[in-house]
Parts: structure tokens; C-alpha cells; sequence
């Protein structure tokens, strides 16, 4: 089954945010988007790395495409992120898109994602990243579907 998970070092922790991102997550059907979150590690990359690598071991990590959301990463317009994920769907069968920690990625772990993309050349604090990157999940879908959300 084709599906796009979303990996989130921390917990999201603000009832408005989770509110929003639980309604977005139900209008996220095909693929559907499933979200993961692993323990923070207070200053400590590699045991945040450790901690994704397990989660992306039980996800079935040689089927995923890795993504990492990070500032260094490509960026696109909503109409061109859209066609870039479609890709991604139909060449793998899970895409997996990782929010890294405070600290950001443990180098070893960077190296194998199989795409860097950034939200936006501002910078944003994980909580609102992680529903900017549930938000555009669904406006991609829209934008794919020619619903009229994007307008």
C-alpha cells in the first residue's frame, strides 16, 4: 500500500496545533499520511539518529524514500512540490519525510536521505515546520486531484 509518513524528533505538545493537523490528517486520503514522533534528545544528535533509524527500521526503511525537511534543502512552489511528491509516490511505495531535532540531522543520517526539501528559506520552529509540512501534504494532493483548495 502506497502511504507518506511523516518522522518527528519531539512531540507536539499545543492542543490548537494538534487540532489543525488532526484535520488535515483526515482530509489526507491517498496516500494516506501517517505521523511518527521520537523522543527528543536534549543536545545529543546521535540518539536522535538512533531513535529515527529504529522507527525507520519498523516502517520497512529499504521500500522508503527519505526526505528530510531541512533549511539547506530544495525549494518549491506548492504547483512544483506537488508534481515533485507524485513522483515520489509512484516511484517508491512509502515516502518518508523526517523533521529532524534542535539540533538538526546527525550527518551519517543526512547522508542517506534520498532528497533534502525545505519548507521555506525563513525559519520556523519544529511544531509549526511539522503542520506547514501536513498543510502542503494536503495542498499537493489538492493540486494533484484539481481541487480547488490551492486557489
Amino acid at each position: 500500500m502506497k502511504a507518506i509518513h511523516l518522522l518527528c524528533v519531539g512531540k507536539l505538545k499545543d492542543s490548537h496545533l494538534e487540532a489543525l493537523e488532526k484535520d488535515y490528517l483526515k482530509r489526507i486520503t491517498n496516500p494516506p499520511l501517517f505521523i511518527h514522533e521520537v523522543k527528543a534528545s536534549a543536545e545529543n544528535k546521535l540518539a536522535e539518529a538512533e531513535a529515527i533509524e529504529k522507527k525507520l527500521k519498523e516502517l520497512g526503511d529499504s521500500s522508503l524514500c527519505l526526505i528530510a525537511l531541512t533549511e539547506w534543502g530544495k525549494t518549491y512552489t506548492s504547483v512544483e512540490f506537488s508534481g515533485w511528491l507524485e513522483g515520489q509516490i509512484q516511484q517508491f511505495s512509502k515516502v518518508c519525510f523526517i523533521i529532524a531535532g534542535a539540533e538538526g540531522f546527525d550527518a551519517d543520517l543526512l547522508a542517506r536521505m534520498n532528497a533534502k526539501v525545505s519548507l521555506s528559506n525563513l525559519t520556523f520552529p519544529h511544531k509549526l515546520a511539522r503542520l506547514i509540512a501536513v498543510e502542503q501534504i494536503y495542498r499537493a494532493q489538492t493540486i494533484r486531484s484539481g481541487h480547488p483548495y490551492h486557489n
